[in-house]
């Protein structure tokens, strides 16, 4: 017979691994839009469908009995055309076979690039504001977090401090262009004066690339494939789910060469093992055709185009909008408060919800700068613009 207890049983207390870590801004603001009825243009995910023929596929795929594990490192078919297709775009050859994986997503990619790499007393720069996962990924792998800004109100990378912050203990440095929260795309000079700054170290490159064609005005994409320097370092993440508007399937891809990705994959198959094999048989025959990603960038211009041609009749100082879906606006001559109470404000006042660029960085940074995301159908839009005109 089992012991009787004579008092409540408790749970055993955790000393948290990420102690610092709550509920996120983009929790908060989406909660308070639903609650408000407001347009959420605070997350940056598509409100619009994609394209049937890619459903198509994926349909075809499981109905034809492709339901099984695939390989480890994706299928054969899927890294064969993105091999084909970064070496179109970027002038590159990555070996499909030992140098581009499938992931479940671009943020599980990043923390499997962390955990394979960074060891404890590791420090890994980051460049501020930058991407939510970033600084909780290093902290888990037990590296030191070493923050850099980038220039306020351009958000151009400042060299002089990352140069000054590379010490004999970096392993890595994270960019991501085209820049997620900015909207900011590194130069072909900026890239080469990266590639020369790494050049006599031993430092990593972790390349965040999932915005890659969503640049506008005619701009290239500099990837850092294009880079003989920067490529025989790093590991170059990019996404299905942000160039095929479906971020709901989670499914990205690392390139590296083959030492590192070798190291990836220890990690890769013990962290997710492999990835949705219906999926990847559907986009593996989806990319036959080039055009959907070829044609993005226009595509996204014009959705740009339109919310910054409504913004323009609004207090709102518009910030440059290079690339990604995001567009930024200085609240300054709108309101008085901060950031983050701006946007709860907003929010609740006026129905359209946005994100503060305080929450992109560690110290809570606040220029009187809030992010949009213009990844929405036209009506859409036009309902945010319509009640943002009150501005």
């Amino acid at each position: 017979m089992s012991a009787v207890l004579n008092s409540t049983p408790v749970t055993p207390a955790l000393q948290s691994r990420l102690p610092n870590v709550g509920t996120t801004i983009f929790t908060v603001m989406s909660a308070l839009a639903t609650e408000k009825g407001a347009v959420n243009l605070g997350q940056g995910f598509p409100d619009f469908g994609c394209d049937p023929k890619l459903l198509d596929a994926v349909n075809d795929a499981m109905r034809s009995g492709l339901n099984q594990y695939p390989p480890m490192t994706g299928i054969a078919p899927i890294r064969e055309a993105l091999a084909t297709k970064i070496e179109a775009l970027y002038g590159r050859r990555y070996d499909p076979v030992s140098e581009i994986t499938i992931t479940a997503g671009a943020t599980q990619a990043i923390l499997t690039i962390i955990l394979a790499i960074v060891h404890p007393g590791d420090e890994v720069i980051v460049l501020e504001p930058c991407y939510d996962s970033y600084v909780p990924n290093i902290e888990l792998a037990g590296g030191t977090v070493v923050r850099v800004p980038l220039t306020p109100g351009t958000f151009r990378p400042d060299f002089d401090k990352i140069t000054a912050a590379l010490t004999p203990k970096t392993r890595a440095i994270i960019i991501n262009s085209p820049h997620n929260p900015s909207g900011m795309v590194w130069s072909r000079e900026e890239m080469l004066q990266l590639q020369e700054m790494l050049a006599p170290t031993n430092v990593l490159l972790i390349s965040d690339e999932v915005y890659e064609h969503m640049v506008f005005d005619g701009q290239p994409h500099w990837s850092a494939a294009c880079f003989e320097g920067l490529a025989a370092r790093a590991f170059i993440v990019s996404s299905f789910g942000k160039t095929y508007h479906v971020t709901g399937w989670k499914v990205g891809m690392v390139a590296a060469p083959a030492s590192l990705s070798a190291e990836f994959r220890k990690v890769h198959q013990f962290n997710v093992f492999t990835v949705n094999t219906p999926v990847q048989h559907g986009l593996a025959k989806y990319m036959a055709d080039p055009a959907p990603y070829k044609e993005l960038p226009a595509f996204y211009a014009r959705k740009r185009d339109l919310f910054r041609a409504g913004l323009a009749n609004t207090r709102f100082k518009l910030l440059p909008g290079q690339g990604t879906y995001f567009q930024c606006v200085d609240i300054s001559e709108v309101s008085d408060l901060n950031e983050a109470d701006f946007c709860m404000w907003l929010t609740t006042e006026i129905g359209v919800a946005a994100i503060p660029l305080s929450a992109f960085y560690g110290n809570g940074f606040d220029q009187r700068v809030v992010r949009f995301c213009f990844a929405k159908q036209d009506a859409t839009l036009n309902t945010a613009l319509e009640r943002l005109a009150k501005l």
